[in-house]
């Protein structure tokens, strides 16, 4: 399996990808539209703080991640917006071995950190602990609909 940068010629596989994970047990999401998703992409891929990687096996995208660089005061982050695995390939280290690749490549681009947001209590949450993340116990996510 070889890691890769995000970039249009992966776009549709990923889309397909992202809506066969999400719309699945435990995530239920419900999308308006194909294009919804390809937009969400889109905004993603036209940031000019965008990083995304896919993990291919031969012309087989097998996991994505989305993120962008995030500036902080000890340096730059590598902040996974989005992260998922094919599901008959999960609970197989395919993630885990993912997550690896992208922490050499974001090392080799100058960054020292990875961050993300997950749900709590769900399978996410076990995977990224299990993978070495730690709780910030000091931080809370906030949010306000406008």
């Amino acid at each position: 399996m070889t890691i890769s940068k995000l970039s249009e010629e992966y776009l549709e596989t990923c889309v397909d990808l992202f809506i066969e994970v999400f719309t699945k047990e435990p995530w239920n999401d419900v999308y308006e539209s194909r294009e919804q998703v390809v937009a969400f992409f889109r905004s993603h891929m036209d940031n000019n703080y965008f990083i995304g990687y896919v993990l291919a096996e031969g012309d087989n995208v097998v996991a994505l991640s989305l993120g962008m660089k995030k500036p902080w005061l000890k340096g730059m982050e590598y902040y996974i917006d989005q992260f998922c695995v094919r599901p008959d390939l999960q609970h197989k280290g395919i993630g885990t071995h993912f997550l690896t690749l992208i922490e050499h490549e974001i090392r080799r681009e100058g960054m020292n950190t990875l961050i993300l947001n997950t749900e709590q209590d769900f399978p996410s949450e076990r995977f990224y602990l299990k993978n070495g993340f730690q709780f910030i116990e000091s931080l809370n996510t906030l949010t306000k609909k406008i």
